[in-house]
């Protein structure tokens, strides 16, 4: 358990240069106080035990406005960073060194049964409130920016943004750049532009055309 602590704590220190001390993480820090109720919720659910865990995940939520059902599998060094409305489903698993921010949902799509909340690889950066839903996969190394919505697989190494959420840029290997929402590619914006430029092109030619006519037929 110490162990535990001491890791979390050091990956706070790594993640949020706001971080200033380690009594500052352990008081302040809703995030870390979220990760350790569920590590101790989820070793009861999988003893088995009744309504314990359930009562410790929802403690959880009333302290940290965080909700982490126990049965949600989560890898080392996890960072919530801020943290209030975070919601991870029952039947979600999550990698190591995956960082989220406020407001990100890795919830269902209906009343499915079985596996129904997403798998989240390894190195996976998912911005504010952005929206991971369904029995999909997330690859490792993927950043999802702020607001998006999820609902298909994504493969590694990707960049993904939009509603519904589309690959805006792909990497042929691990990049170590943060999730910088300031320099995300606008896809519908992008798909705009593209357009405006083709009508261009096609007026130009149109135009062409009627010039290439009109010196043909100059009576016409």
């Amino acid at each position: 358990m110490f162990r535990t602590i001491k890791e979390q704590i050091d990956t706070i220190f790594r993640e949020d240069p706001a971080a200033r001390s380690v009594l500052e993480i352990i008081l302040c820090y809703p995030g870390f106080h979220a990760i350790l109720l569920h590590r101790l919720a989820h070793k009861l659910h999988r003893a088995g035990v009744p309504l314990a865990p359930r009562f410790i995940s929802q403690l959880s939520r009333f302290l940290t406005g965080i909700e982490i059902h126990p049965g949600a599998k989560i890898g080392r060094r996890f960072f919530i960073d801020h943290g209030m409305g975070v919601v991870i489903g029952e039947t979600a698993e999550i990698g190591d060194d995956v960082l989220l921010y406020q407001g990100v949902t890795l919830g269902g799509t209906g009343k499915e049964k079985g596996k129904r909340h997403p798998t989240v690889g390894n190195h996976v950066v998912i911005g504010t409130g952005a929206k991971v839903l369904g029995n999909i996969k997330i690859g490792d190394y993927v950043k999802i920016g702020a607001g998006s919505v999820v609902i298909h697989s994504v493969p590694d190494h990707s960049t993904v943004v939009g509603v519904p959420g589309r690959i805006a840029r792909r990497y042929s290997e691990p990049v170590d750049d943060e999730l910088e929402h300031g320099k995300l590619p606008d896809i519908e914006a992008q798909a705009l532009e593209e357009l405006k430029q083709r009508v261009e092109r096609l007026e130009a030619q149109l135009r062409a055309l009627l010039d290439e006519k009109a010196a043909k037929n100059p009576d016409s």
